[in-house]
């Protein structure tokens, strides 16, 4: 969430834009909870920097999460219904993955997100919507042909290069100021 205080601090000099990048495109049924629970150990290392969010390692019985797509669905669709939305959504599924330990694979949990953030009942549909599909698998595509590899991954309309990976406020503070300064 550093970006969303840097576009606070900037203003109309920031606007931040979020795309799909899936770090897992296709579900994995071999990865097993114990295989999933060590790589979550390494969420301790972005969990240490100081204005990290909250980052534990898996402790529920629930999961493997299995692919990237659902949450992504379910962020689409809330952003159908304004950026508030999709915001509120996008936290939550944050929240819940990182700190909280909910798959959010899982439909009930993706539905319970939704509630959570008092979005409308019948919108949810909306997560079945194949022009959303079509739309994550493209800018996942487009992502993979811009040289993404992890997220988060940060590049500037107009600019060449990415920034790749959780970094420090600072770092994107002062990658912005020098692009706007150019401007």
């Amino acid at each position: 969430m550093r970006l969303r205080r840097l576009e606070e601090e900037f203003g109309d000099g920031l606007d931040v834009g979020v795309r799909s990048f899936l770090l897992r495109p296709y579900p994995d049924p071999g990865r097993t909870l114990d295989q999933f629970r060590t790589y979550t150990q390494s969420w301790l290392r972005p969990a240490a920097q100081p204005d990290a969010p909250t980052f534990r390692v898996w402790t529920s019985d629930a999961g493997p999460p299995s692919h990237s797509v659902p949450p992504h669905l379910v962020a689409k669709a809330a952003a159908t219904l304004g950026p508030a939305a999709f915001r509120d959504v996008d936290e939550r599924l944050m929240r819940a993955y990182f700190a909280d330990s909910r798959d959010i694979t899982d439909p009930a949990t993706l539905r319970a997100i939704w509630r959570e953030a008092r979005l409308p009942d019948e919108a949810f549909a909306r997560v079945a919507d194949d022009a959303l599909l079509r739309e994550t698998i493209a800018q996942h595509n487009q992502a993979l042909e811009a040289g993404v590899t992890g997220v988060p991954a940060i590049r500037m309309e107009g600019r060449e290069g990415l920034v790749v990976g959780a970094q420090p406020i600072e770092t994107y503070r002062r990658w912005i100021e020098h692009a706007l300064s150019d401007a």
